[in-house]
């Protein structure tokens, strides 16, 4: 198990089979995914299959989303982290993206931009990326705010579904070393 970073409060690490019932417990979840498309998996299968796809994307990748664990339960409370998306969206192809998603009662406990932070640092230390970029729903104005806390700028929005807008949002080294600079 490679653990990739730690915070004072949590440890990021790959996300293993046996997460599923964690993962089950997030993906289930309506409210969880109010701004994803409203789509939650039913059974514990498709969690182990999106877990196997997450294993697959280190393999075929070099990076994919890690499983957020709280270090004081040692319990999976979500994810997040780097994705490279390879299926162009908003007229990019091949970027990477930081990305978080919490099981409900984890919410509203700074988890998210704890686990952004290294995520970030991350992309542009170890990866040695110019550019990440974020997307948010337009409504899911705590997910904006969490990209926001961590650099990210606004870009513009876009069409993510024909029913469906998000914020496309970015951050460069250039900037980010700014930021770990006077922030972090």
């Amino acid at each position: 198990m490679e653990i990739f970073a730690e915070t004072e409060r949590l440890i990021l690490r790959e996300i293993l089979p046996s997460d599923d019932k964690g993962m089950f417990e997030l993906d289930s979840d309506k409210e969880v995914h109010k701004y994803l498309g409203n789509k939650p998996i039913e059974t514990i299968v498709q969690s182990r299959e999106m877990i196997e796809l997450i294993r697959q994307q280190y393999i075929q990748n070099g990076i994919g989303r890690w499983a957020v664990i709280e270090k004081s339960s040692n319990v999976f409370i979500g994810w997040a982290g780097l994705k490279l998306n390879i299926e162009t969206r908003n007229n990019h192809i091949y970027y990477y993206d930081v990305g978080y998603r919490l099981i409900k009662r984890y919410w509203g406990k700074g988890f998210a931009t704890e686990a952004a932070i290294p995520s970030l640092k991350y992309g542009f230390e170890r990866l040695e990326l110019n550019e990440i970029y974020g997307t948010a729903d337009i409504n899911n104005l705590a997910s904006r705010k969490i990209l926001e806390k961590i650099g990210l700028k606004y870009v513009e929005t876009f069409d993510y579904t024909e029913s469906q807008q998000c914020v496309w949002m970015r951050i460069t080294k250039g900037e980010w070393n700014k930021i770990k600079q006077e922030s972090f």
